[in-house]
């Protein structure tokens, strides 16, 4: 019988964080204070965090206070700094597809950290759903500026290294409070790096109180939760892969909403990226080795039934048997 893993439930809960996540480019632009990412990053963390501490009333213990430090600072802290920097520096096509190598670098810190081996198809649909994110976002005549590559290259880094920690260290709680000492941590450490660099806080607006409301409820709050369940349950190099799901988000709000360019160019960078996606779940892979193995089984039963007529004859100690337990060999090999 498949595991939960293996199957799609999973993978469909996993995929809302990179939907939510998709939602940050264009909620910023048309909601935020423009200029003010550090305080934008501690509205988007701190709140939910602390309104998930009052709810569930638990707090980490023992070696948890140093853990939910380390994992907030790499999945959502420092992550998030890096994340506004490069996107600040660099044009968001370049920065988008150096973000794509995160699938890539999780596997890798995975085989090194949890021994947990990168599957074939987990290699190649990283590959893939890097050019396809180049195809769906990269622009000529885009310029590189070094500290925006330097930031977007750590970005991957440090999110590739919380998501594999989260694997090595086994939980000692749920998901929803552990995502909230996370959260917690990750407010605390960036809110004065934010009071220091950026000054007192902007004038909030209505407006601007909606887009951090779904920012933080929904694409933090929510889609960590949901990022955490799919790490929690499945390889993490199946997990980062959905991850590329956030792009081809992005590029439909872009065109739904901003009124962006799409092609042709375009549409084969979204069906790449879902190609890549795809090549790497296990239950791709299932479905692969089920329908391969199908026609081979076909193709040797007709020579199992010979056997069977043939068996009254005596040709030595290699005839085939023809108990019941021999056809489940047989469908088997």
């Amino acid at each position: 019988m498949e595991t939960i893993s293996a199957g799609w439930r999973t993978p469909l809960v996993t995929v809302v964080a990179p939907v939510a996540w998709a939602t940050t480019y264009t909620v910023t632009a048309e909601l935020l204070p423009p200029d003010r990412p550090l305080f934008s990053a501690v509205v988007r963390a701190l709140p939910v965090g602390l309104v998930i501490l009052l709810a569930r009333r638990s707090l980490p213990h023992g070696s948890w206070w140093w853990r939910s430090l380390v994992l907030g600072v790499c999945n959502m802290g420092l992550f998030f700094v890096l994340l506004f920097t490069a996107a600040y520096r660099l044009p968001g096509g370049l920065a988008s597809t150096v973000t794509a190598l995160s699938p890539l670098a999780v596997m890798a810190l995975a085989a090194v950290l949890i021994r947990e081996r990168p599957t074939v198809g987990g290699v190649v649909g990283g590959a893939v759903g890097i050019v396809g994110v180049g195809l769906l976002v990269l622009r000529a005549g885009a310029t590189v500026d070094v500290v925006g590559l330097l930031a977007a290259m750590g970005a991957v880094a440090c999110s590739a290294l919380g998501f594999v920690l989260l694997k090595k260290w086994e939980r000692p709680t749920d998901l929803l409070t552990l995502t909230g000492w996370q959260l917690t941590a990750a407010g605390l450490v960036l809110l004065p790096v934010a009071a220091l660099v950026e000054g007192a806080p902007p004038q909030i607006s209505a407006r601007n109180v909606a887009g951090y409301l779904w920012l933080g409820v929904v694409g933090t709050g929510l889609a960590y939760v949901c990022w955490f369940h799919g790490l929690s349950r499945m390889a993490a190099g199946a997990t980062a892969l959905i991850g590329l799901v956030n792009p081809v988000v992005g590029t439909v709000l872009g065109v739904v909403v901003m009124h962006e360019v799409f092609g042709p160019a375009q549409a084969l960078g979204v069906a790449l990226v879902l190609g890549g996606v795809l090549a790497g779940q296990p239950a791709v892979t299932s479905a692969v080795r089920r329908l391969v193995a199908s026609p081979l089984s076909h193709r040797r039963r007709p020579r199992h039934d010979n056997a069977q007529n043939a068996s009254t004859l005596d040709v030595g100690p290699d005839t085939i048997s023809s108990s019941p337990s021999c056809t489940g060999v047989v469908a088997c090999a």
